[in-house]
């Protein structure tokens, strides 16, 4: 019997093949990233590897490392490993790592949409024996609305915020989730401000060509009232702070997939929820797996217990992988990236 192409270890998938780890969770030589979160890009490693798109957000978060890159598509060969770095449409850059040895073709597929936002790279299927997967919102009760409709809701709010004289204050994690909300804004009903931390992340970006609409940063000589009928996008961990009740009256929403729960909307206190994710849904979730051909699957960070026994219901091979990934849908640090 041939040795698995990865295997789960304390410091995270490791291949040993390649000698190397993706998205490891401790320090490690050689880590390949799947994209720029925190929980899934950390400082630490002794060599990072990652999409072309991704690197200039990792180097704004991690700083000075030892860091190559890759283009999406590109076959690389590693130690007697060939990998290669395939889109996850989760964030711009993030990616789905394709890991083939001796003809086994395992995928590790990071954080994942297969919806496209029209601002990431559009998810690819990619063809392998074993999938590991994440499974975030693996619950039949997640299922996503149309990205057209959220964008309705989410302007009809803002206009009328405006009409009565209010700031919109709308909670997204400033990488991904909060670029994505600004994709949506009609910027005829006013001006959009950013935190601190979303400013930084759109400055990234737009320096690497991703279309962002015009915004302002907000600073402490900012006068809100110079700005009458503005959205400002803010990590949600600045809403109800100090820093937050400086912008005058305002109404104060939050973009999640979290939003899809009543409870959770309770606990955030917002005036609304946009149930927004930069996950894939329960559908998106089947779908993936079954375009993968895969026969064994592996689910991490999520409802991984009640999805996997789903999955073996449905006929797959199914199992439990723990991982140490985190939440990029519920942002605790007001200046995460």
């Amino acid at each position: 019997m041939r040795d698995p192409v990865l295997t789960f270890t304390e410091r995270g998938l490791y291949c040993p093949a390649g000698d190397f780890h993706i998205d490891p969770w401790r320090p490690v030589d050689r880590a390949l990233i799947t994209h720029g979160h925190a929980d899934h890009s950390r400082s630490g490693h002794g060599r990072y590897l990652a999409t072309t798109q991704a690197a200039p957000v990792i180097r704004h978060r991690l700083g000075a490392i030892a860091l190559e890159t890759i283009n999406y598509g590109e076959v690389r060969r590693i130690g007697s490993a060939e990998v290669s770095f395939h889109p996850a449409g989760h964030i711009p850059g993030s990616a789905q790592i394709r890991v083939a040895v001796n003809g086994e073709v395992w995928v590790v597929s990071g954080d994942y949409k297969i919806t496209p936002d029209g601002l990431s790279e559009p998810f690819e299927p990619v063809a392998c024996h074993s999938f590991i997967s994440e499974c975030t919102f693996g619950l039949p009760v997640f299922k996503w609305q149309d990205q057209g409709a959220v964008a309705q809701e989410l302007n009809a709010w803002w206009a009328d915020n405006a009409a009565q004289g209010l700031t919109t204050l709308l909670g997204a994690y400033s990488l991904g989730k909060a670029q994505r909300m600004m994709s949506l804004l009609d910027t005829g009903i006013g001006p959009i401000l950013t935190h601190g931390a979303v400013a930084a992340t759109n400055a990234v970006l737009c320096a690497q060509g991703y279309a962002l609409p015009e915004s302002t940063q907000i600073t402490p000589d900012l006068r809100i009232k110079d700005h009458p009928g503005a959205v400002v996008l803010a990590p949600p961990a600045a809403l109800g702070t100090p820093w937050a009740r400086k912008l005058g009256p305002a109404s104060t929403g939050f973009a999640s997939g979290w939003m899809r729960l009543r409870g959770v909307r309770r606990r955030r206190a917002a005036d609304r929820g946009f149930v927004v994710s930069d996950h894939a849904d329960w559908d998106g979730l089947l779908t993936a797996i079954r375009t993968t051909g895969a026969e064994n699957i592996y689910v991490t960070h999520g409802y991984t217990e009640i999805f996997a026994r789903a999955l073996r219901e449905m006929g797959w091979n199914a199992q439990v992988v723990p991982t140490e990934f985190g939440g990029d849908e519920d942002d605790t640090t007001a200046d995460s990236a």
